[in-house]
């Protein structure tokens, strides 16, 4: 009986371990910067380096979001961002200038934007079996154009657990989600 319960808890172990995926990050904060200062901010178009045409739109979404579940700062709408880059004929595809950036900076009225990019996405129809997700983020101050936070981020739905049961991955909406909450929890925040 001692047995039994012993393989069941082992195996309860492996499970709680193994099902939730693996995550891996790197993090820089600038450490001379009042992020208190930040009361509001955009969320620019992010860079789209995989082969998945819409990827970089749909993580963008779930950026705002988060942003917004943090409390960090106010966030402007994504339509009026886009509105003032078409207005100001800046291609978001492209590195923004420092001109630039003061520029949209003072029309949208806030004090940072997080940029981003989608550096790889994989799951079914990509040849992986598991989703998985890599990002890197940067909040960068308006004025200066100084990166006060980065992360560079890579979620994958893949577990031993997972392998040995067979049990089923995640969809690749909630690695985003998992992969975006746990990047935006090391952005320090003002509120």
């Amino acid at each position: 009986m001692q047995r039994i319960a012993l393989v069941v808890l082992i195996l309860s172990s492996l499970m709680l371990v193994g099902c939730s995926g693996k995550f891996t990050s790197d993090v820089f904060v600038r450490e001379d910067v009042d992020f208190e200062a930040i009361t509001r901010l955009a969320v620019l178009p992010f860079q789209n380096n995989t082969a998945d045409k819409f990827a970089h739109q749909r993580i963008r979404n779930v950026a705002i979001t988060q942003l917004l579940a943090s409390g960090m700062a106010d966030v402007v709408d994504r339509g009026i961002v886009d509105s003032v880059l078409y207005e100001e004929v800046i291609d978001p595809t492209l590195p923004i200038d420092l001109i630039n950036l003061k520029r949209l900076g003072q029309r949208l009225n806030v004090q940072a934007f997080l940029m981003g990019s989608v550096d790889m996405v994989a799951g079914k129809g990509s040849g992986s079996a598991y989703p998985q997700l890599a990002l890197t983020l940067r909040l960068v101050e308006t004025q200066s154009a100084a990166i006060l936070w980065q992360s560079s981020g890579h979620w994958t739905s893949e577990s031993l657990t997972g392998k040995i049961f067979g049990i089923a991955p995640t969809d690749s909406y909630h690695v985003n989600i998992e992969l975006l909450n746990k990047m935006m929890r090391t952005l320090p925040t003002s509120r």
